[in-house]
């Protein structure tokens, strides 16, 4: 597998780092309602540190496992990665406290709006965010019109590999029509950065 970076103008100001402290939390506070992901065949490769990170050709992508959770808006309702089969998937990691995580959020919205007719949808973790009504509150007054796993304790990243940078939020990940991991970003998104490569996905045979 080979990964090429390929930069593109950035925000002021980089991915917001976040240390993760409370790895023994992660595991305590799984349950029932907690979302569910078990490892598949990705294998995060990122040369040199790379912030944007492209996997090709299609056939050596590594896929995600099993992902899924409860969906941040409604209560009793689970999202799955598995309900978007034979769409493009736009996987954001992001949380209400990240300052680029609401710079970037109308961005992404618009493009949802823009590449949703060709068969894209995009899908939103929410995570390390205790309290859910300020995560939903950050869905409404973004105007964020697609769905998001409510994950406090990110135990959905399981399904990205296990040496995927889980300190890094935002993060975004462009998954092909067969849910294989085309493209990684580390940092926060314009929507030029992001609908292009979105589109070159959804194109492909």
């Amino acid at each position: 597998m080979t990964a090429t970076n390929r930069m593109s103008r950035r925000r002021p100001w980089p991915a917001l780092l976040v240390t993760l402290v409370a790895l023994f939390g992660v595991g305590a506070c799984a349950s029932g309602t907690d979302a569910v992901a078990q490892g598949g065949t990705f294998d995060f490769v990122a040369p040199g540190g790379q912030t944007d990170i492209f996997y090709d050709p299609p056939s050596e992508r590594g896929q995600l496992g099993p992902l899924s959770g409860p969906d941040l808006m409604t209560d009793g309702v689970t999202v799955d990665l598995a309900d978007y089969t034979g769409q493009v998937v736009v996987l954001n990691l992001w949380g209400q406290w990240c300052a680029p995580c609401r710079s970037e959020a109308d961005d992404l919205e618009r493009a949802y709006e823009a590449t949703r007719d060709l068969g894209v949808q995009f899908l939103g973790i929410n995570v390390r965010d205790p309290q859910r009504n300020k995560a939903q509150d950050f869905v409404v007054d973004n105007q964020v019109s697609y769905p998001s796993i409510y994950d406090p304790p990110m135990r959905t990243l399981t399904a990205l590999g296990g040496s995927f940078p889980t300190s890094v939020i935002p993060s975004t990940l462009v998954l092909d029509r067969q849910h294989r991991v085309a493209a990684v970003f580390l940092r926060a998104l314009l929507t030029e950065d992001l609908q292009p490569v979105i589109e070159r996905v959804a194109a492909e045979q």
